[in-house]
């Protein structure tokens, strides 16, 4: 079965960093361009940063200079540094991404699990 996986959430104090990794299920698939997003309580899921295949990145306004989205190929994994951890990061963070087979043509778009992360002192 295809998906990706979302790990590095947790409890974090306000201040605090940690940094979120998305990888895919089979080593048969590569991640192509992919998004982070968060969904706070009762908030409409948003998005926090892209990069693409080639690792251009574009940050949601509000988060600029606190997160990072950034990717290594060779291990097939993306990821999300943020810092200065603030009670209203928390959230669940969901990696979405287009895989693609290692030989072959475009799979589709999918979505993460989520990972929790909760900033709280």
């Amino acid at each position: 079965q295809v998906q990706l996986v979302e790990s590095g959430g947790g409890l974090v104090q306000p201040g605090g960093s940690l940094r979120l990794s998305c990888a895919t299920s089979g080593s048969m698939f590569r991640i192509d361009a992919m998004g982070w997003y968060r969904q706070a309580p009762g908030k409409a899921r948003e998005l926090v940063a892209t990069i693409t295949s080639g690792g251009s990145t574009n940050y949601e306004d509000s988060m600029k200079g606190r997160v990072t989205v950034s990717r290594d190929n060779a291990k097939n994994m993306v990821y999300l540094q943020i810092i200065s951890l603030k009670p209203e990061d928390t959230a669940v963070y969901y990696c979405n991404g287009d895989l693609y087979r290692v030989v072959g043509g475009f799979v589709g778009n999918y979505w993460g699990q989520g990972t929790q992360v909760t900033v709280s002192s």
